[in-house]
């Protein structure tokens, strides 16, 4: 048990007056080095620790403790870990997922919100925080008429701080644009690095997939769209470099299938590839276990497998240690290293989300696409 709980009910039992100066006086989840204490205060019949993490117990139950309205559990955690979770809390034969009311750090994807564990020794780092002293890029809305899907399609591009038409520019295309936005301070990352002078002044194209359970998951469509449709609108509308090696793809999940996949179908477009907790499923043995969506995804990983080839200069990737898909992305190194490619692979004491994809955004966006900055110390 934590030492502050031990202190609280050395004693003996605490009255509501010492358990409210105790909530009042410490921070939730009380982290110590190795460790992290959860507390919930509340009447329950049951509560537990919903962890958002694979390969561990992810339902762990909490204890009451006696003759007070608080649940703890105190559970191992390597320094620098982050994962995000609920408390379950059963009342009356009624389940619940409830957010830590004690903990303000939240993290937020398109299903919700869950609250943040931070292990000892982990801190946002200063640059996905928003810097008055940045200069700022701007986002301007792109139509995109699309024969490879019959209909109109609608991209955001980031232009940097002082655009300038009469310079030519690197172009990231990255998937699930809006989310990187929204979810993971994309928008900010690239102000910051750019003023930094860490990364080029670039050009980012943001694309939304409407069915990225299909289109993400090796559509030949999609490929199509990206590099016959998407790419000469760009090039017409802004000044682009005209090489692949200042060109890249980007995105995490299947956002990661869908630029390996197109890169695979068009590997003499772009140079460079950043991929996030990339939804990598393969089967060397029998069938996969991942369900019928997954099932394209299988069939052009195996493809690919069996007869690699380069697809670009310089690939970067990174996965969590504590998501299910850290085996393939430590699987896929290897190959695409045995055929020249450069290879940067990152791994984090974190799980499957957006604040552990924006918080490697640095290391993969500065090692595909150094800037004068990052020059030097190389």
């Amino acid at each position: 048990m934590n030492r502050l709980i031990e202190k609280l009910f050395r004693e003996g039992v605490p009255d509501a007056g010492a358990i409210d100066a105790f909530m009042r006086n410490n921070r939730f989840p009380l982290v110590e080095p190795g460790q992290v204490t959860f507390v919930f205060r509340g009447q329950a019949d049951e509560v537990h620790l919903r962890r958002w993490i694979s390969g561990f117990n992810t339902s762990l139950p909490m204890q009451a403790l006696e003759g007070t309205d608080l649940w703890a559990l105190t559970m191992e955690l390597p320094g620098k870990s982050r994962f995000e979770y609920k408390f379950e809390v059963v009342r009356g034969g009624d389940r619940s997922l409830e957010l830590d009311a004690l903990n303000e750090v939240q993290a937020h994807d398109p299903f919700g919100a869950n609250s943040v564990c931070q292990g000892f020794g982990y801190k946002r780092p200063r640059w996905t925080l928003q810097d008055p002293d940045t200069r700022c890029g701007t986002l301007t809305p792109l139509e995109v008429d699309s024969e490879a899907f019959a209909g109109r399609r609608d991209v955001q591009v980031y232009l940097p701080a002082r655009f300038r038409s009469n310079r030519r520019y690197p172009l990231l295309v990255v998937h699930d644009g809006p989310d990187y936005l929204r979810y993971a301070d994309f928008k900010i990352v690239l102000d910051n690095l750019i003023h930094r002078l860490e990364i080029p002044a670039m050009i980012v194209a943001l694309t939304q997939s409407p069915d990225r359970l299909v289109e993400y998951t090796g559509d030949p469509r999609h490929a199509r769209f990206i590099a016959e449709e998407l790419l000469p609108v760009l090039s017409e509308k802004f000044p682009l470099l005209d090489n692949s090696g200042s060109r890249g793809l980007m995105g995490a999940s299947l956002g990661g299938v869908a630029s390996l996949h197109t890169a695979s179908m068009y590997p003499d477009l772009f140079g460079q590839l950043l991929l996030q907790s990339g939804s990598f499923a393969f089967s060397d043995l029998g069938q996969h276990q991942k369900g019928p969506i997954f099932d394209p995804v299988v069939r052009f990983m195996n493809a690919y497998r069996k007869k690699p080839f380069v697809l670009a200069e310089k690939v970067y990737l990174s996965c969590g240690i504590y998501e299910s898909l850290i085996y393939e992305n430590r699987s896929l190194v290897p190959v695409l290293q045995a055929q020249g490619m450069r290879i940067n692979f990152e791994e984090a004491r974190d799980a499957h989300n957006w604040e552990n994809w924006r918080d490697r955004l640095r290391n993969g966006l500065t090692w595909l696409f150094p800037g004068p900055l990052w020059m030097v110390y190389e």
